[in-house]
């Protein structure tokens, strides 16, 4: 019985302020809540969600993790591009050579993501939100795709991608080396069980498959770590 995402939720200062950027840019409507602003998925293109961050920055938070926009031509990627810089993101500099063809930004908050060129065949018919790369090994894409229940698409080389049965939206993991781990990361996947199942039934399957238990949050949350260390959230059963 898997687990379905909900969202890749973002730690932020201002979350309203970090939905409205993120919501301009996707053409998707923001909704409340008392915990944060959210930015509902479909059953092809994974949710958002930025919620105010409680925890003092030491330094450099954990970054595991930035999302890749599609083109359909170069003319729409340089609209991309334009549209994220007028709602407010910024050049970033990743060390990205001249002729790789994707651009990279950052959102009002610093966060890193990629408007990919036209013509990638590994996010083809994949939607607009194309990707969730992440920073991991083999192991942990092995875990989230017995977690999620979603096959895996790539296998090769220690790097790793899953998706969803209907397709959309690829969560993939680059393989080693992972970067050291600094504090607590501000992205983190919130799930929630499946229509079948419960929270606690939840947890204790993820933890069979390779899952940390970490701890339980006032708003009934239970905190987990996958396998490398990155957390993340299994929501309470409504």
């Amino acid at each position: 019985m898997a687990c379905q995402v909900v969202a890749v939720c973002f730690d932020a200062s201002q979350p309203m302020r970090l939905a409205q950027f993120w919501a301009g840019l996707l053409d998707r409507e923001i909704v409340q809540d008392a915990g944060g602003a959210s930015l509902p998925g479909t059953d092809t293109q994974l949710g958002l969600r930025f919620v105010a961050s409680h925890r003092k920055r030491v330094g450099q938070n954990r970054v595991h993790l930035h999302l890749h926009l599609t083109s359909t031509s170069p003319a729409d990627q340089q609209q991309t591009v334009a549209r994220a810089l007028a709602l407010g993101a910024g050049p970033l500099d990743v060390g990205q050579r001249p002729e790789e063809g994707h651009i990279v930004l950052a959102d009002p908050e610093g966060n890193a993501f990629c408007v990919i060129e036209p013509g990638n065949k590994f996010l083809a018919g994949c939607g607009f939100l194309g990707e969730i790369a992440c920073d991991g090994t083999r192991e942990v894409g092995l875990f989230w795709s017995a977690a999620l229940g979603w096959p895996l698409v790539w296998d090769q080389d220690q790097e790793t991608a899953v998706q969803a049965p209907g397709g959309g939206t690829k969560v993939a993991w680059g393989g080693p080396p992972v970067a050291p781990r600094q504090g607590r990361s501000r992205q983190r996947f919130d799930l929630a069980p499946s229509a079948e199942g419960d929270q606690r039934s939840e947890v204790d399957r993820l933890v069979s498959l390779g899952a940390t238990w970490i701890e339980a949050g006032e708003d009934g949350a239970v905190m987990l770590t996958d396998p490398d260390g990155n957390e993340f959230s299994v929501l309470r059963s409504r």
